[in-house]
Formats: C-alpha cells, sequence, structure tokens
C-alpha cells in the first residue's frame, strides 16, 4: 500500500506523513513548486530524510498561475486563492497515482487551522473540485472529525489511529513531534507569498497592469527583492536592499532593459523593466548614487549595462518628492 502525501516540508504534512507511515504504508512526498512557493530546499529534504520517505518536486507553475489569475472561489485577504490551490494540488497528485503506484493521498491540512480555507465547508469543497479523488483524500490530523474516506471504510487505514486535532494553535502537534523525535522543522505558519500583504500589493500592481502571466513570472520573482518603484503601467524599477538582494538582481540582469551596478563606489544592484523614459532613468541613476556609498553627495561613476556613467551630487529635495511618487511600500 502507497500513498501521496501534499509535503511542504513544514510540520503539519510532517506529523501527517508520520502517522501514516507507521501503519506500515509506504508514503511518497510531493513537494509542489510554483512561482509562489515550495522549490528544492535544505529543510525540506532534512525532513523527508528524517521521515525516511522518498522526496519528490513536482513542478506545476504554469498551471498554479492561471488559477491565481482566475480562483473560482476568490482569494483570500491577500493575493491567495487557497481552496483552488489545494484542489489543484490533489487533482495534480491525481493524475500521480498511477505513476506511483499509490492508492490514496494525504494531507497535513487541521481543521480549524484557516478560518477561510480549512473549515469544514472549505475541506469538503477541495474535496468536490477533485472529481474522482473525492473518497481517496486523507486528512490524518484531523480525521476524526471528518467523514470516513474510502481508505479508513475498507481497512487500508486504521482510522482508530488517525488524529482530532482542530483549531489554530499547533500545541499539540509539536508535542507530538518531539514523542516522535523529528526535529529541525520550519516555524509553524507562512510559507506562500501570495499570503504575505506587502507581496500581494506588489503582485496586484502586476495584475493591473495586466502582466499576471506565466511568461512574465521573472517579474514575479523580481517582486520579492528590495525596494519597488513603479512609474507607469508595466515600467518599474527594482533596487537591492542588501547582498543577498543584489545577487538575486544579478540573475536577471539579462531580463530587464536597465542594469546598474557600481564600479568604484560600492551601491545598490537595479534592474529596470519596460522602456524608461530620459527622466525615469534619471531618476534610477539619482536613487543609485544616494543609496550607494557616497549618499548622492559627490559626483560618482557606476555602470549602466556594462557602460560607464558619470553624475553630479544629487538634488535631493528633487529626489525625495520623486521616491514618495513612485515608491511601492511593502
Amino acid at each position: 500500500m502507497k500513498a501521496l502525501a501534499l509535503f511542504s516540508g513544514g510540520l503539519d504534512s510532517a506529523l501527517a506523513i508520520k502517522v501514516i507511515k507507521d501503519q506500515g504504508i509506504e508514503v511518497i512526498a510531493l513537494n509542489f513548486v510554483s512561482h509562489f512557493f515550495g522549490g528544492k530546499n535544505e529543510k525540506a529534504e532534512n525532513m523527508a530524510e528524517q521521515l525516511g520517505v522518498q522526496l519528490e518536486y513536482v513542478n506545476f507553475s504554469s498551471i498554479h498561475t492561471d488559477i491565481l489569475k482566475n480562483p473560482v472561489h476568490g482569494r483570500g485577504k491577500n493575493m491567495n486563492p487557497c481552496i483552488d490551490c489545494h484542489a489543484l494540488m490533489f487533482k495534480t497528485a491525481g493524475d500521480l497515482m498511477e505513476k506511483f503506484g499509490a492508492s490514496f493521498i494525504i494531507s497535513g491540512e487541521v481543521l480549524g487551522q484557516r478560518p477561510m480555507s480549512q473549515n469544514y465547508q472549505a475541506l469538503e469543497k477541495v474535496k468536490a473540485l477533485s472529481p474522482g479523488l473525492e473518497d481517496l483524500i486523507v486528512r490524518p490530523l484531523s480525521a476524526k472529525l471528518l467523514p470516513e474516506s474510502k481508505p479508513e471504510r475498507l481497512g487500508w487505514v486504521d482510522r482508530s489511529q488517525l488524529l482530532d486535532i482542530q483549531g489554530r494553535s499547533r500545541k499539540v502537534q509539536m508535542e507530538l513531534m518531539e514523542n516522535y523525535g523529528l526535529v529541525d522543522y520550519p516555524t509553524p505558519g507562512g510559507g506562500c507569498l501570495l499570503t504575505d500583504p506587502g507581496y500581494s500589493k506588489r503582485l496586484k500592481i502586476l495584475e493591473q497592469d495586466g502582466l499576471l502571466e506565466d511568461e512574465n513570472s521573472n517579474l514575479f520573482h523580481l517582486l520579492k527583492i528590495g525596494r519597488f518603484f513603479r512609474f507607469e503601467k508595466g515600467k518599474y524599477l527594482i533596487v537591492g536592499r542588501e547582498e543577498q538582494d543584489n545577487l538575486k538582481i544579478d540573475e536577471y540582469k539579462n531580463y530587464g532593459t536597465l542594469f546598474i551596478r557600481g564600479k568604484e563606489v560600492p551601491g545598490p544592484h537595479m534592474v529596470a523593466y519596460g522602456e524608461l523614459s530620459d527622466e525615469e532613468i534619471d531618476f534610477a541613476l539619482n536613487l543609485f548614487s544616494r543609496y550607494s556609498k557616497a549618499k548622492g553627495k559627490e559626483e560618482i561613476t557606476f555602470l549602466i549595462n556594462s557602460e560607464d556613467v558619470t553624475i553630479p551630487a544629487v538634488d535631493f529635495d528633487k529626489l525625495n518628492e520623486q521616491i514618495k511618487l513612485y515608491q511601492i511600500v511593502m
């Protein structure tokens, strides 16, 4: 008997796997990868190793973006289409059952943990949105509080060994993990950027500008970095705050129309998207000077698309007004 698990690498999904695996069932952990969550990471791999399960990364970025654009059941407080997203994960897992020889699917969802997406009605709705899988989904952490599934009815899974956790507190889960000797799991909560208000604010601008398409996914990743400035529809500037931001911006330097970095004086790395006007380019140059080691107080030479450019000291009054006009504050 095999089961596929929706696996983030976090507390709940790890515990769900442990509960099922302890019944002698082989579990294969599926880590779903979109532009906004998931992907190869040391903590998920470490937890899979602790659990003794096979870990598979499932990239569903493109179809997930389609769901994000038009979620049938709407979004949560931010840009998160949780109900449709969870249903998509189950559907994708269902498509992989034959490949892995699995008989059912499990997840670490907990009844009442998230008021909008994990109440009783929402959990049942997710099942209804997963055609052919409605009776093959087991939620081990709250199973005793939910309708009996086919794997439980047929004795594939011993329902008496499943749990009855509910609510937002994760105290019970943490105590169980400690009892199992499972350590070094990520701090509970979070994980999906679409639930983050600041990031959602930026992404909403892309949607308003007609750029919420998979072909613009590089922008989705750039929005995770540093400071964000919008000039007008489809024209943006991303500015690094620290070294890690600069390194990430370097990865996308050929994607933008302008790539700015220091030459002799260190400063933020910057990438622009869209065809900037001369005034907007001047703003970017002065912004670099201000955030550089020169602090905008002296003439400075730096690189734009690998070419030397020199500008005088910054007009701070003008620059500050422009920052207020263009910056999208998290």
